[in-house]
């Protein structure tokens, strides 16, 4: 239930207002807006430089690896070279991304376009985990069960290509790094595409360094079942990252709620206003990387006109614009509380004001508006 009751508020005149100040602050309103997109798109920006140096690096290291794996007949090198393969295609994802995701909002996509990176993202695992895993799988287990003609000169140039893939892998990881650190590493890590070629990277590092391990003792001992191990290892890697970025991007697609900090400074906000008796209840999603929806159910003070009910409902949809800046719908459904619980047993088809639900929704009070006006 709601918080602590207040005593009912004292109608006491107010000093005039100054007619110009809702003018100022639609002025201030628009000027945050603009500057948040501004960020927006200078973030995108970087984040598709990140995707095209991934994007590049991998393919020319997915032909690399594929002409060397053929030359050595190297299970673990096909298998990076597969990896590579999946990781470029989920680069692609990941620039369609990009676009559609900042798409504006129209009549069929009231919210946006916004959940269309997490779709993308959720493209991409599955791409690392049919493509990279399951690959890597076959190669692993079809070399423990077949004689390996080994090339000593094949396996030569398989390292070398392995040991240029280290680099350039590394050298996309750490430009991925780098923006996430300018981002700050818990705002970074909320955008899917660059979450997913940060995740991407890494494990390319890893298997890299699993492929030239496996090559390198097979070479040594002239047992196959390093190299087979190196496959299966690289294999059990992607399907574990593709299901981890599976699993968040699912959590977003289904409504995923805004950060513990993010609501309770809402909530705390709400608590804050002398008008409000009670928070019954609060609710937000995600509806893209850097927006959200909110939602809240309040209680009221006894004692407030309708005209002053308009006021405070304004006022505080933009506090909340203002202290939650990615807080892009707001939505507050205000009652009396008197009212409140002198109906609290209406029949179902009638909400908590007595009134039928649709009249319910047409009140002003109980709107949202973009931008938290």
């Amino acid at each position: 239930m709601g918080e602590g009751r207040r005593p009912a508020v004292q109608e006491t005149p107010e000093p005039a207002r100054d007619e110009r100040e809702p003018a100022r602050e639609e002025r201030e309103a628009a000027r945050r807006r603009g500057r948040r997109q501004k960020e927006q798109q200078e973030e995108d920006r970087k984040t598709r430089v990140t995707v095209l140096v991934a994007l590049a690096a991998n393919l020319v290291i997915a032909l690399a690896k594929t002409v060397g794996g053929l030359i050595a007949n190297s299970p673990a090198l096909l298998s990076e070279a597969a990896h590579s393969v999946a990781d470029s295609m989920n680069e692609v994802f990941l620039l369609a991304a990009l676009r559609r995701s900042r798409r504006p909002a129209d009549r069929r996509h009231p919210f946006g376009y916004g959940k269309e990176r997490f779709f993308w993202s959720l493209l991409a695992a599955v791409g690392i985990f049919v493509m990279g895993g399951c690959f890597s799988f076959y190669q692993g287990i079809e070399a423990l069960t077949r004689d390996t003609q080994e090339s000593f000169g094949g396996y030569i140039a398989g390292l070398v290509v392995l040991g240029v893939s280290l680099l350039a892998e590394g050298g996309s990881l750490l430009r991925a790094l780098h923006q996430l650190r300018r981002q700050g590493v818990s705002e970074g890590l909320r955008d899917p595409a660059l979450r997913t070629v940060v995740a991407e990277d890494g494990t390319a590092v890893v298997g890299v360094c699993l492929a030239l391990a496996g090559m390198a003792l097979h070479m040594a001992t002239g047992q196959v079942v390093w190299e087979a191990s190196a496959s299966l290892a690289i294999g059990a890697l992607l399907v574990y990252v593709a299901y981890r970025l599976g699993r968040e991007a699912r959590d977003q697609l289904i409504g995923e709620a805004a950060d513990p900090e993010a609501g309770g400074r809402i909530r705390a906000l709400l608590r804050a206003q002398p008008e409000i008796d009670s928070v019954e209840a609060l609710f937000t999603m995600k509806t893209g990387i850097d927006s959200l929806l909110v939602a809240a159910r309040v209680d009221l003070v006894p004692g407030l006109d309708s005209e002053r009910v308009e006021e405070v409902a304004v006022r505080i949809k933009r506090s909340i614009a203002r202290t939650v800046p990615e807080a892009e719908q707001i939505f507050l459904d205000v009652t009396d509380r008197l009212a409140h619980e002198n109906v609290i047993d209406r029949p179902a088809h009638e909400n908590v004001t007595g009134r039928p639900a649709d009249e319910a929704r047409e009140s002003p009070a109980a709107t949202g508006e973009r931008g938290g006006a």
